[in-house]
């Protein structure tokens, strides 16, 4: 039995890379073991058997060997447990703000992700709009509690930490929708909050070419590691590794290319 937490986890996973970059706040990198845990093969039954049954990911498991689930719930834990300034807000009624913040990103992760899922080239303004009235929301929301600054408060802490990997995955939205936020004060607020999440060096943990390239088959409407029609190969796969594959076509509703015109075969 390890003596420090092991996190069983996606390396590209969002809600893994919230515990990343709060480790990498703390400068405390190796506090944690991650595990990796390949989503195009079964589960492991001896980690179905910690789990009770769960697949998602991440999944923490204590040194005394009790499991936690739900990245909010882990990356809260890691934040109390480790040594360090805490990410969240000292003062209750600021927690109470950044708590708002952060119960925001529900929906907004979804209409992201349903966006890039989407597969009816007839519904992307209705999901391209959705998701522009979220950003707007964000805007307002930071307008009322952070009109001046870049982060929620005066430095990078609990909410940015909860939202900077969305931003990074919607990198695919960038790529194969063309999606940008529009000019225009309705978004300058939150423009400025996403380039300073973006901008900080503790949320390098993955790259643009990275998500565009694993995230490929989420374009053509399968996620999680399965299987788009006419392939055999996921794009989730470890080997050949991202770096050696070509960017894939960025036209996501003219069909899907083979794994071999993806590097995969």
């Amino acid at each position: 039995m390890t003596d420090k937490p092991i996190v069983y986890h996606i390396p590209v996973c969002p809600f893994s890379q919230r515990l990343e970059i709060l480790l990498a706040l703390r400068g405390t990198p190796d506090a944690v073991e991650f595990r990796v845990v390949d989503i195009t093969k079964p589960r492991d039954p001896e980690l179905l058997r910690k789990t009770r049954g769960t697949t998602a990911l991440p999944v923490l498991e204590t040194p005394g060997g009790r499991i936690l689930k739900e990245s909010l719930v882990i990356l809260r834990y890691l934040d109390e447990m480790s040594p360090g300034a805490p990410l969240r807000r000292p003062d209750p009624f600021e927690h109470a703000v950044e708590s708002m913040l952060i119960a925001r990103e529900g929906p907004f992760t979804t209409a992201g992700y349903l966006y890039v899922l989407n597969q009816e080239p007839d519904q992307r303004a209705t999901h391209r709009d959705k998701l522009l009235g979220l950003y707007r929301d964000l805007d307002s929301f930071l307008c009322e509690h952070s009109p001046e600054g870049s982060f929620l408060f005066e430095d990078f802490g609990l909410a940015e930490a909860v939202f900077t990997p969305m931003f990074k995955r919607f990198w695919f939205l960038e790529y194969y929708e063309d999606f940008a936020l529009p000019e225009g004060p309705e978004y300058d607020r939150v423009r400025r909050w996403y380039a300073a999440c973006m901008a900080h060096p503790a949320t390098d943990q993955v790259c643009q070419e990275e998500i565009v390239k694993l995230y490929y088959d989420y374009a053509l409407g399968a996620g999680n590691g399965a299987l788009v029609d006419g392939r055999n190969i996921s794009s989730f796969v470890f080997e050949p590794h991202w770096r050696d594959r070509p960017m894939p076509p960025r036209d996501k509703y003219a069909g899907s290319a083979s794994d071999a015109d993806l590097g995969l075969a």
